[in-house]
């Protein structure tokens, strides 16, 4: 039986802590900040809502499905302008994030890769 990276990574408890170092990265940034809720309670909402997210999508509960219905990701960002200073910021606040976590070498480099296809992906504007 072969193990899903939800599996490797100890479940729900290291998406918890990955989504908490992100975010307080984003928190201190001045180009994400601004694209965040300001309310403490919806910038915490914010980061549970990527924490199922990725709880779902690497292998865990469907419980963003269930909550939110299907990610649509692109949707879900497009009232944001989000050019290549906002994926460079954000990329590279999730690989600090994914970095500081220990993994293993491949799942590290599983992790990095899909993240920087989907920063990619939600690029919205030209610079």
């Amino acid at each position: 039986m072969q193990s899903t990276m939800y599996d490797r990574v100890g479940g729900t408890p290291f998406f918890d802590e990955l989504t908490k170092r992100f975010y307080e990265g984003v928190a201190a940034d001045p180009v994400l900040a601004p694209l965040y809720p300001s309310d403490p309670d919806e910038f915490e909402q914010a980061r549970v809502n990527l924490l199922w997210f990725l709880v779902q999508y690497w292998g865990g509960p469907a419980t963003y499905s269930e909550e939110r219905g299907h990610p649509k990701l692109r949707l879900r960002h497009a009232p944001f302008v989000i050019g290549a200073a906002e994926r460079d910021a954000w990329l590279a606040h999730m690989t600090e994030a994914v970095r500081a976590a220990g993994l293993s070498p491949l799942d590290e480099a599983q992790m990095l890769t899909y993240f920087q296809a989907s920063a990619a992906h939600m690029v919205n504007a030209a610079e």
